[in-house]
């Protein structure tokens, strides 16, 4: 098969919503068999694209042309009988039947009497389970499955569809390493059967260990499509974002604060056993270690989310009894969720709802809120912050991810936090995004707040800690300061034996 035969060739596409141009002129041709990667900050336009090749969208000017031939897909069912599949970043399965039955929702074999052929579905279904070398069972309820697994049987889905090309949008924001690998391993045996895939996804490393080439986009406009072997890392960041980013971690401290945080004997069943660890004022403390070590957990018992066993909780040495997250907050302990769309924002409120929700009593005159101080106090921080909105009253959920992002961060801003803890801080977030959180949490502490990072970014670890904190099936394994804190002596401790500290 010749290198560049082309699938698909997409021209010159633009598509216009009132008072925006999302795309302008933005072509993309993908040959068969490769790995391509599709970058751009959030608002570049990446989704729109998408979205009109996957036919859910129509374009107001531009062509599509696939295998040679010019094609209009009028919805998704044309795009989907061509060869195209999309597997999203929210998975779109159902939880309470088997595998089998979400590969063929809705097309499932039947019997002549109408009654569905339990025993061809299941064969239909090991065989394309089978071209994935999955040994998942079709008969297994979905529920049971990981993420990872999940994610493997939506690709199944798209699959069973005679895909051509496999869309995938973010597809390892929620996968442990090893559920990543299986998915590399995965899309490379896809690549070998001459099926194509667009890989979209903010994490670059990504991009180098899995992608042939790479195409930019920003701000609507087509910027360039490479040979990803011919790129660097830089070369991305300043196409995607047209500037260069001096500093993607800021300069750490050189000087450490007072005692300002103090755990003891932290522990909860099987999450987390005999935690104790110090914060310091002004210093940024990283907690690492690989998916379920307990980090999260940890965090939660802290503020008194989740309940611990045992434990004791001080700051400025003073014991706090929290025994709830309210607990936690009239202290200035604040907790960032890893999961901004489900725990840390009301999507569907406006911007000054989300930064004042945890500072009500502050702004209310009796059980009224006072609009004016909540006005206030919403320009305030989307001013600091630079959230990029068209007024305060525009719902959270219209918002790119790093601005969701930075408005979760204002609202716990407003409680003046002496202690700020950052699970996933830049997760699913645009590289340009990245850069403005971590200036934002530098220079909270400069201004002396204590920065608790729980981060699978092992860049973003190493980057941006002051000390880092190793923890390991619950325990902490280690603790890496200055030149220690590198890579290798990071994985040593997260998947190595507890020791006492």
């Amino acid at each position: 098969m010749p290198v560049n035969e082309v699938l698909l060739d997409v021209r010159d596409i633009v598509k216009r919503f009132p008072g925006t141009v999302a795309l302008s002129g933005v072509s993309l041709e993908i040959f068969k068999g490769e790995i391509h990667a599709l970058v751009g900050e959030n608002g570049a336009g990446k989704s729109t694209l998408m979205n009109i090749i996957g036919g859910v969208l129509q374009p107001d000017e531009g062509e599509i042309f696939w295998n040679g031939q010019k094609v209009h897909f009028a919805d998704t069912r044309h795009a989907q009988e061509a060869g195209i599949g999309f597997v999203h970043q929210e998975l779109s399965l159902c939880p309470d039947v088997s595998v089998a039955e979400n590969i063929f929702m809705g097309r499932m074999p039947v019997k002549a009497g109408g009654m569905i052929d339990y025993d061809e579905l299941y064969k239909r279904s090991s065989e394309i389970l089978k071209m994935l070398n999955s040994n998942i069972s079709p008969k297994k309820q979905l529920r049971k499955l990981n993420v990872g697994e999940q994610q493997i049987v939506e690709i199944a889905k798209a699959l069973s569809l005679n895909c051509k090309l496999l869309i995938l949008d973010e597809p390892t924001s929620s996968l442990t390493e090893n559920e990543v690998e299986i998915l590399f391993r995965l899309l490379r045996s896809l690549k070998s059967q001459d099926i194509s895939v667009l890989y979209i996804s903010h994490r670059l490393q990504e991009i180098f260990d899995l992608c042939d080439r790479v195409t930019v986009l920003r701000d609507g406009h087509y910027i360039m499509t490479r040979l990803v072997s011919e790129v660097t890392e830089n070369d991305l960041i300043v196409s995607m974002v047209g500037r260069n980013i001096d500093a993607m971690y800021p300069d750490k401290s050189e000087e450490r604060g007072q005692l300002i945080l103090k755990i003891s004997d932290l522990s909860h069943a099987d999450d987390f056993k005999n935690v104790e660890f110090e914060l310091y004022k002004g210093e940024i403390l990283g907690f690492a270690g690989l998916i379920g070590a307990g980090r999260s957990e940890m965090a939660r018992a802290i503020c008194g989310i989740d309940p611990k066993d045992s434990g004791e909780v001080y700051v400025y040495d003073q014991k706090l009894n929290i025994s709830e997250y309210g607990d936690a907050i009239r202290n200035g302990i604040g907790y960032m969720t890893e999961d901004r769309k489900e725990q840390g924002l009301f999507l569907n409120l406006e911007v000054k709802k989300n930064i004042s929700a945890a500072k009500l009593s502050n702004i209310a005159n009796g059980i009224f809120i006072d609009n004016d101080r909540e006005k206030r106090l919403a320009e305030r921080f989307v001013t600091s912050l630079n959230i990029k909105v068209s007024s305060i009253e525009q719902p959270v959920e219209s918002l790119s991810g790093g601005n969701q992002q930075k408005v979760m961060l204002g609202k716990w801003l407003a409680i003046e936090p002496r202690i700020l803890i950052m699970d996933e801080p830049t997760r699913g977030i645009d590289v340009g995004a990245k850069a403005e959180i971590h200036a934002l949490m530098r220079q909270l502490a400069e201004q002396g707040v204590g920065i608790i990072l729980i981060s699978s970014d092992m860049p973003e670890i190493i980057g941006m800690s002051d000390r880092v904190i190793v923890m390991h099936e619950g325990c902490i394994s280690g603790e890496l300061s200055g030149s220690n804190i590198t890579e290798e002596n990071i994985m040593t401790l997260a998947s190595g034996v507890c020791q006492t500290k």
